[in-house]
């Protein structure tokens, strides 16, 4: 099998070595995936742009639907960068686990996981229960497009990492018996 490595900053496009330095300056690092990202003159760029890009959803939201998106894709990169964003997005540990088994304690944010996870699973394809259960708790089509959307981020970068297999540059998440 083919081997991949994280590109050095020396190593990419002059583009890339812009965003290296803006990442270094904002995160105090380069993430693995994001460096690898740059292995694409444009991709880095393309990609951090639609991450970044106004949405409906809180940040808090958004890192549930990335931690549970990682956790059906059995990305451990993704899982081990959230399970550090999330808590600086005010999870505690206990509500993280609860998030990659699945479910949360408040009742929209756990429509939101269990729509995010079953539209993981399916392939874009949801129970039409989850779906109503999700507008029943106050979400609107607006939401549900910004969670599609939020879905496909996740899942792109979980695709990155299981093939490319780079190294994990956050505490790496522990394994869990998985209750869903």
């Amino acid at each position: 099998m083919r081997t991949f490595t994280v590109p050095t900053r020396d190593l990419v496009a002059p583009k890339n070595q812009e965003i290296f330095d803006n990442l270094q300056k904002a995160l105090g690092f380069v993430p693995n995936l994001y460096a690898t990202i740059a292995h694409s003159t444009n991709g880095l760029e393309r990609f951090l742009a639609y991450q970044n890009a106004k949405t409906s959803l809180s940040n808090k939201e958004k890192e549930a639907v990335n931690l549970i998106v990682s956790q059906v894709n059995n990305c451990e990169y993704c899982q081990s960068a959230h399970l550090v964003l999330g808590k600086m997005n005010g999870f505690s540990d206990e509500q993280l686990i609860e998030i990659r088994n699945g479910r949360a304690t408040d009742t929209k944010l756990n429509a939101l996981v269990q729509l995010a996870a079953d539209i993981t699973k399916n392939r874009g394809y949801a129970n039409s229960e989850l779906v109503e259960t999700f507008f029943n708790q106050g979400y609107t089509n607006e939401n549900l497009v910004d969670l599609i959307l939020q879905v496909s981020d996740k899942t792109a970068m979980n695709y990155l990492h299981n093939l490319t297999k780079i190294s994990i540059d956050f505490p790496v998440a522990p394994k869990l018996e998985l209750t869903y």
